[in-house]
């Protein structure tokens, strides 16, 4: 991730062993993340979305690979926020086992969200 498609502050967002750092998709509407999202990367976590819905087209895309955990606040964000898009939908792409597993439980009806697998 390259320091021009950063967001919010340069780096990482360390909160003892947890880190999260975000960056726009290169070439495509969206943003990938790598670490964790938990308490402590929350804050960060919601800013990277709140961006994600600001530049949303038809589609945006949440790149996941490099994401170890998500904790169930985390997937609430991500669902809060396509609930909250005017039109299209979010792909996430490639997130860890929990996320589709959270989503089916608590929004298993949630259109707006497409999960291509690992």
């Amino acid at each position: 991730m390259d320091a021009a498609s950063r967001i919010d502050a340069p780096g990482p967002v360390t909160h003892g062993t947890d880190t999260l750092e975000v960056s726009l998709l290169p070439g495509r509407s969206g943003i990938g993340a790598r670490g964790a999202i938990s308490p402590a990367t929350r804050r960060r976590w919601e800013q990277a979305l709140a961006v994600l819905a600001r530049q949303h087209a038809d589609v945006s895309y949440l790149e996941l690979s490099q994401v170890g955990f998500v904790d169930v606040a985390g997937v609430r964000a991500v669902a809060l926020t396509a609930m909250n898009l005017p039109g299209g939908r979010i792909v996430v792409e490639r997130p860890p086992p929990q996320v589709p597993r959270v989503l089916q439980m608590f929004w298993p009806d949630l259109r707006e969200i497409e999960v291509v697998p690992r």
